[in-house]
């Protein structure tokens, strides 16, 4: 009987055993619901099967001003338009002592490429934030932001990292990854960051011990096949990172293109929520080296949010006390959490919260029903 054949494919995936790029592209015509019970049961084995956990953070987007101009971006600005801007330390500062008080462990910090600002100020801005905000996690710069780094001051990434390791960088963000299939990419974005660059940047990244996690971003045209490439170059990647740095990615996160404000609306497809949730439970049998994989409710909403603990994801992801890309391009709804809110999704979808910091580490148990409990309205005169 051929790997290929549904049931051959399935009981091979559920035993956890590791599927090539043919066998993973089938995967897609399989019925969902049969994929989404062997991404839930390997979800189970991988993970704790009793517990789903979130992250207190907030998204800072230190500037809009970006020399890329992703077509699908609607939040950057040339530094001509009225609404660009560039944080300063103390604004910065004032967002994340707002996270603070909410409980908050780490800022996700990122912005457009910006050609007008010096190293200097990210470097002051890190020890700015080390200085009056220790107790927080700075995950700052994405790939794309190093690049353009590189080009800006002349220096490697190699240099680079090791100068804002110095000043108080704690790890990378994984935005730029959306498909890794340079074909995608050119159509997407001309002028975005190529797969080999993202990679390179990631390993030198991992090499140094600094956080990283795993992304994708799916609706934009991309066939099967460029799909299962994308998870396999992520595969591969881990298998290299852990084997030779010790260190690898977290986590994997995945969410779907946004395009209602940017100027591949009605060029794109998009995702919907059942793609997503197809997508998902792949994710979940191809990463085998990945037991940590987030369902995104900013881009699907609460309620798939909630579903997705059942086709694969372990994960709630953040509260983001604060998100501003996605937002901006006609994501869905609201952009931000309470912690009340993902732990009512975990709850009532059987799952026993829990908070925990960047590295998918345990912080504290909620007492859900405690939180859950309604609140008794107060009599009146």
């Amino acid at each position: 009987m051929s790997v290929l054949d549904p049931t051959a494919l399935l009981d091979k995936a559920a035993r956890g055993e590791r599927l090539d790029h043919a066998e993973i592209t089938r995967l897609y015509d399989l019925p969902l619901g049969d994929v989404a019970a062997v991404a839930h049961g390997l979800r189970l084995l991988r993970a704790d099967p009793d517990v789903v956990t979130y992250l207190i953070d907030r998204n800072i987007n230190y500037t809009n001003v970006c020399n890329v101009g992703c077509n699908f971006c609607a939040f950057y600005r040339t530094d001509r338009q009225k609404d660009a801007y560039t944080l300063d330390y103390a604004q910065i500062s004032h967002k994340i002592a707002e996270l603070q008080a909410v409980g908050g462990t780490r800022i996700l910090m990122q912005g457009g490429v910006n050609p007008k600002l010096p190293l200097e100020y990210y470097t002051g801005l890190l020890r700015h934030i080390k200085t009056h905000h220790g107790g927080i996690r700075i995950e700052a710069f994405s790939p794309e932001e190093i690049l353009g780094f590189e080009k800006f001051f002349g220096m490697s990434a190699d240099e680079l990292l090791d100068v804002l390791i110095e000043a108080g960088l704690d790890g990378l963000p994984g935005a730029g990854g959306e498909i890794l299939e340079d074909e995608v990419r050119a159509k997407a974005a001309p002028a975005r960051i190529r797969t080999e660059d993202w990679f390179r940047i990631i390993d030198v990244a991992q090499r140094k011990g600094l956080y990283t996690i795993s992304t994708m971003v799916i609706g934009f045209g991309e066939t099967y096949a460029q799909r299962a490439a994308h998870l396999l170059k992520i595969r591969d990647q881990q298998d290299r990172a852990l084997a030779t740095h010790g260190n690898g990615f977290a986590g994997f996160a995945m969410w779907s293109l946004q395009t209602a404000h940017t100027r591949l609306a009605g060029k794109a497809p998009g995702a919907t929520a059942v793609e997503y949730l197809q997508q998902l439970a792949v994710a979940r049998i191809a990463l085998d080296n990945q037991p940590n994989i987030q369902a995104s409710w900013p881009a699907q909403g609460f309620k798939v949010a909630q579903a997705a603990l059942y086709y694969g994801a372990s994960d709630l992801g953040s509260t983001m006390l604060e998100e501003n890309v996605v937002s901006a391009a006609g994501g869905h709804g609201r952009h931000t959490a309470t912690e009340r809110e993902l732990v009512r999704i975990a709850h009532d979808a059987g799952f026993r919260p829990a908070q925990r910091n960047s590295f998918f580490q345990i912080i504290r148990y909620p007492d859900a029903r405690e939180m859950l409990r309604p609140a008794v309205p107060v009599a009146s005169d």
